[in-house]
């Protein structure tokens, strides 16, 4: 009887905890899990075509909020842009090109807007290489942990 006491004890004791974690690691803690849906390189390339179509906008003389909302649509859409810090940090600076151009386009100034567009998707295509930097640093710079304990070298390590 004690036996199946405990049995019945540590069951539902599981099953409580399944329960009640399954909601707690469905929340997402901060923005974490709220964007992620494509890789860095497939999020910039999106973001690219996203400033293209903002500057056929401008091109095409469209509504001022239509113009406005494909702006905030980019910027919505550079979110999905994270990979590492230096990354993320001339992410930001593609942003306030992106801002300055909003920011002519509230004050009707078409020809600075199509300025400012044009140095973000300059600032968004420098990603890419710094994506393809960050990849490649990574891989050299792996080392065996044998090889760092015992201080030797491996000389493969780090090689394609």
């Amino acid at each position: 009887m004690k036996l199946l006491k405990s049995a019945a004890l540590a069951t539902t004791l599981a099953f409580s905890l399944g329960l009640i974690s399954t909601p707690a690691n469905a929340i997402c803690m901060g923005m974490a899990c709220m964007y992620n849906s494509m890789t860095p390189l497939q999020a910039i390339m999106a973001t690219e075509l996203s400033v293209d179509e903002v500057m056929n906008l401008v091109d095409e003389n469209a509504d001022k909020e239509l113009i406005l909302k494909g702006i905030r649509s980019t910027l919505r859409a550079t979110k999905e842009i994270n990979a590492n810090d230096k990354v993320d940090r001339n992410r930001m600076r593609a942003n306030k090109s992106m801002k300055k151009a909003r920011k002519a386009v509230k004050s009707d100034n078409y020809v600075t807007a199509k300025e400012h567009l044009v140095e973000a998707k300059k600032r968004y295509s420098g990603l890419q290489d710094m994506l393809e930097l960050s990849q490649a640093d990574r891989t050299s710079q792996q080392t065996s942990f044998i090889n760092r304990i015992m201080d030797t070298v491996d000389e493969g390590t780090g090689k394609n």
